[in-house]
């Protein structure tokens, strides 16, 4: 399955059959370097959140999975960002992070399980990924340090409600990447840095079908 630049996909992540978060992107290209999406500024989105309205980081994971779940709509009021998945599907995906004035500030690698992608005829198209929490900061200078390792921990040590199955598998794939980072090879080369998005790209919508059961 390949997508078409300028075409709207879903970027959905998902939690054991359930919906994590939403956001419609961009397809910038899909091409043997991987598939390069773009997350407009007040991109509408959905969100998980706790049974009672509030977001899973604002309270200990053990509360989170006593409370039940619902869907939050609203809108990534971030500034924009480009988000690739490389070929081969890896456990990972790298993301462009920018400022309010656009300017490249670094990159994110987010370590999940590899993207499935998934078309419904006449409706929606997208990928699913699972988000496995522990990620990596990476300066424009590729000095790089590990994220979130504190929040991967505690809720590895809640397997009956995690949906990491092997913490280990997750941070070697980490380590993996980060000889790409020191290295200086792509996509950590300065490609895309300066990217900007097509101005007739207006912001994308929620089709029918964005809420279609999880592939995984």
């Amino acid at each position: 399955m390949v997508f078409t630049p300028g075409q709207v996909i879903m970027h959905r992540n998902t939690r054991r059959g359930r919906i994590g978060w939403v956001r419609p992107a961009r397809v910038v290209s899909d091409d043997e370097r991987g598939l390069l999406l773009w997350i407009a500024r007040h991109t509408p989105v959905v969100n998980e959140v706790s049974g009672d309205g509030r977001g899973m980081r604002t309270m200990p994971f053990a509360e989170f999975v006593t409370l039940g779940t619902s869907l939050k709509h609203g809108t990534w009021d971030g500034p924009g960002v480009l988000k690739l998945h490389r070929p081969g599907d890896p456990a990972h995906s790298v993301w462009w992070f920018r400022n309010d004035a656009d300017q490249f500030t670094g990159w994110y690698v987010n370590l999940e399980r590899p993207a499935i992608r998934w078309s419904d005829p006449g409706g929606a198209s997208g990928v699913d990924v699972t988000d496995e929490d522990l990620d990596i900061i990476v300066a424009p200078d590729r000095s790089w340090q590990w994220k979130d390792e504190e929040e991967f921990a505690e809720r590895v040590a809640i397997p009956e409600h995690y949906w990491v199955d092997d913490e280990v598998a997750v941070r070697e794939e980490g380590l993996r990447v980060v000889k790409e980072i020191e290295a200086g090879a792509f996509p950590f080369d300065g490609t895309w840095t300066d990217f900007m998005p097509p101005a007739e790209w207006e912001l994308p919508d929620l089709p029918p079908g964005w809420d279609r059961p999880a592939l995984r």
